[in-house]
């Protein structure tokens, strides 16, 4: 039985997450350990949402979302992966870390690293902008990470 006024069925909208980083998520225990990260010639995209933002977003999509519609949570980054690791580990006066071919890395690393390293997208936030009309406190990793340089 429906209570009087109340509309059947759900209103969903998905939220594409990508790498969360905030003051206490970044890979500083990984450039510590000097992990490798891929050369240039095999690096591959990866895609940013500073906690704060996607906590924000998520909020926006659950008051503002239009049904049955997808969101990339993603910032305005544009970055390779060993690239990320760069600039962290610069903010953070680390030695950068070395860089090794795909075919070393299949050799040296773990699978579930190995599979991040597989993926490159380059997300579009365009609609999380302009349907949720989200204006983000961290528009891009280097303007989280200049507030943390030394």
């Amino acid at each position: 039985m429906q209570a009087a006024g109340v509309k059947s069925g759900w209103r969903v909208s998905i939220v594409r997450i990508p790498g969360i980083y905030a003051e206490n998520r970044l890979p500083l225990a990984r450039i510590e350990r000097k992990m490798p990260a891929l050369a240039a010639a095999d690096d591959v995209y990866t895609n940013h949402i500073h906690a704060d933002d996607l906590a924000a977003i998520l909020l926006r999509a659950l008051s503002r979302g239009r049904p049955q519609r997808v969101f990339n949570a993603s910032d305005d980054t544009d970055l390779r992966m060993a690239d990320y690791f760069d600039r962290v580990a610069d903010a953070y006066g680390l030695p950068r870390i070395p860089r090794i071919s795909r075919q070393e890395a299949q050799a040296r690393l773990e699978p579930i690293t190995l599979s991040f390293m597989r993926e490159s997208r380059r997300l579009s936030n365009a609609r999380l902008k302009r349907e949720l009309r989200y204006v983000l406190r961290h528009p891009t990793v280097d303007d989280f990470l200049a507030t943390k340089r030394r």
